[in-house]
């Protein structure tokens, strides 16, 4: 019986192989087929053999949120001509970094970072396998020429963390820095420390590898114009950031190259009274498969206002429905177009490019040719130099007076440059990102946002209107039997409730910054309905009066009744002759305060005004910890300090 069992169990043994191992291996794919496939795309990666095929010697990367890292890394890769060099940028995000160590297979070569920091203290989305790589690396960098160009804001803790790690991290691998940091700062000038820095490394560039400016000031085109004049109209672009008609054939994932188009469900105006619009907007994602947390952020791409578009065609006497492309004269870069092509100059306007910054002074630089008006060609030549007059005229006349485009030409009379040329030196029109007033544990298929409609006069009497918030004010749920839409993606924040839902919270969040926390008191309502303990749910808001911008005050109330929130404190600033904040209020419950952080281990989340509300309230945090836990001013700075670094102080903060 054993040997039957044994035979049998043979015969099944020899069969198995006959029909799976013996066809598997005539299925086995001829590798040598496969090899080119893999050789080409190694090739793509390689920024190197992309610098030696088309003759380039100084490679700029950048790490950009908001698309500024990139126009500087555009600028002075458009620069290196003028030294007898060739330049390229390119995104980190596309090349292999560890290519980097083989940078001295080409001569007189340099490698150039403009890196921008997001956050606090992060990399960019398009920096961030960029940056672990250097992380984990041992690669050796000796004879490698670098310089960093860092854009940051002082007003956040971590000013300019992403310049300065990479800077230093070059160093640490081997790499010669050949001409130092640059800090360019926001919350000041960034265009202002970008053009100091600049004027001053072409030279140290010059000096090191020994070469001279060849003195060609000359404004070089990258893109042509091509004219379509009988195209089919489904190829072209209308305001798609990724693939032709992903608007009208939506497919997942949705990210910023293939936005989600939400349905506005509801448009409310959240303030009684006052000058000011605050508003709640709900947007479904039914069906987007898009998954979202509480602190997480909803990017939206806005369009330009419909006037100004047709303003800026009217004063250039241009057909905006002409469809045209703007092709790279570079067969070799990346980047095709500046933006989607084919397109038509209105939909470039709309959607595609940013005409309500004021420009930079490179834009300035090559409009200035087009002024048939000597004087104002000097100006605008004169804003555009590293001259101190330049600097301060550029300053006073574009930064100050908020002077975009369509500004710009009606107070320059003679300057009609072509529209074509005008797109090409616009900046790329940015996603704006809002803080998630809603918790997917309640909401799963819809996304709150809360916003306030930037609005302002300038110094030359025009009236600024915030792009993307007068878009939204204007997207009401059904117009004219349409449903209204918005292009969105979700990106991942660190700004998460603690792990443990028993460890106590304080909120801090005036103003619009109450949304994250919107969510996060949801969540916990929705803990609590499961049976979960919750610890000690605490929130400070503010506003300026009680019966005009108290937003969301019953929701609030209902909040706080149904012991979701379980403390809320409300500084009305001026309501009374001496203005009260969100930080007098935690001054006056110090105590309690003290308590929660010591004993209680609990979370500190700050969200809102970066300039003077985040500070304040961090300076208000020092002096309850020193006073309470009986430290010197430096011990209660070190003390908060540690509790960032633990993850139990986190900020969302703008300024």
């Amino acid at each position: 019986m054993i040997i039957d069992m044994f035979l049998l169990a043979a015969i099944i043994g020899l069969l198995t192989y006959w029909f799976f191992f013996r066809k598997k291996k005539e299925e086995v794919p001829d590798f040598a087929t496969i090899h080119p496939t893999t050789s080409a795309s190694t090739t793509e990666s390689s920024f190197i053999e992309k610098m030696k095929k088309t003759g380039r010697n100084i490679v700029v990367f950048y790490g950009s949120q908001t698309g500024t890292g990139e126009e500087f890394a555009n600028r002075l890769a458009k620069d290196a001509h003028r030294y007898g060099m060739r330049g390229m940028s390119a995104d980190p995000e596309e090349y292999d970094l560890s290519d980097l160590s083989r940078l001295t297979e080409i001569e007189k070569s340099l490698a150039v970072f403009c890196m921008a920091t997001y956050g606090e203290g992060d990399p960019t989305d398009n920096a961030q396998d960029f940056y672990d790589w250097l992380q984990e690396t041992s690669a050796n960098l000796s004879g490698i020429k670098y310089a960093v160009f860092g854009l940051g804001n002082k007003t956040y803790e971590h000013f300019n963390a992403m310049g300065k790690y990479v800077d230093k991290r070059l160093e640490e691998l081997g790499a010669q820095r050949i001409f130092e940091l640059g800090l360019g700062d926001d919350d000041g000038n960034l265009e202002e420390d970008f053009i100091t820095w600049r004027e001053q490394f072409w030279p140290a560039v010059c000096e090191h590898f020994g070469v001279e400016a060849t003195g060609d000031e000359s404004s070089i085109r990258q893109y042509e114009l091509v004219i379509h004049k009988d195209i089919n109209a489904n190829k072209v672009y209308t305001g798609e950031m990724g693939r032709l008609k992903s608007y009208e054939n939506q497919k997942p994932p949705f990210d910023a190259k293939n936005p989600f188009l939400a349905p506005v469900t509801i448009n409310r105006k959240l303030n009684q009274g006052g000058e000011r619009h605050l508003m709640h907007l709900e947007l479904d994602i039914t069906g987007s498969k898009i998954r979202y947390e509480s602190g997480d952020h909803i990017a939206v791409y806005p369009a330009n206002d419909t006037s100004l578009v047709n303003q800026l065609g009217e004063i250039l006497g241009a057909d905006l429905d002409m469809v045209i492309s703007l092709n790279n004269l570079d067969e070799e870069s990346n980047k095709k177009h500046p933006f989607p092509c084919p397109t038509s100059y209105r939909s470039a306007l709309t959607y595609y490019l940013d005409i309500t910054n004021p420009p930079r002074t490179n834009v300035l630089y090559e409009l200035a040719q087009y002024a048939t008006d000597a004087n104002e060609q000097e100006k605008l030549r004169k804003m555009a130099s590293s001259s101190a007059e330049g600097k301060s005229l550029y300053l006073s006349w574009v930064v100050e007076a908020r002077r975009n485009i369509l500004a710009i030409l009606q107070d320059t009379p003679s300057l009609r440059p072509p529209i074509d040329h005008l797109c090409e030196l616009l900046p790329r029109l940015q996603a704006r990102y809002y803080s998630i007033a809603s918790t997917s544990k309640v909401q799963p298929n819809s996304i709150h946002i809360c916003a306030v409609v930037v609005e302002y006069k300038t110094k030359t009497e025009r009236v600024n209107k915030g792009v993307a918030t007068t878009w939204l004010k204007n997207k009401q749920p059904n117009e004219n039997g349409h449903k209204s839409t918005v292009p969105l993606y979700v990106r991942k924040s660190q700004f998460r409730l603690p792990f443990k839902s028993t460890t106590p919270i304080i909120m801090i969040g005036p103003g619009t910054g109450i949304a994250p926390f919107v969510g996060f008191i949801q969540e916990r309502g929705w803990l609590k309905q499961q049976g979960k303990e919750v610890g000690e749910t605490v929130l400070y808001f503010g506003c300026r009066h009680e019966k005009e911008d108290y937003i969301y005050k019953d929701e609030l109330a209902k909040f706080l009744k149904e012991g979701a929130l379980t403390q809320l404190h409300v500084a009305f600033s001026r309501d009374q002759p001496q203005k009260i904040y969100v930080q007098h209020l935690l001054k006056k419950n110090k105590e309690n305060v003290w308590k929660l952080i010591h004993e209680g281990n609990c979370h500190i989340y700050v969200c809102g005004d970066a300039r003077n509300m985040a500070r304040d309230v961090q300076n208000a945090f020092y002096e309850i910890v020193a006073e309470y836990g009986k430290m010197d001013q430096q011990q209660a700075v070190d003390y908060i300090k540690k509790l960032m670094t633990k993850g139990r102080y986190s900020l969302d903060v703008w300024s």
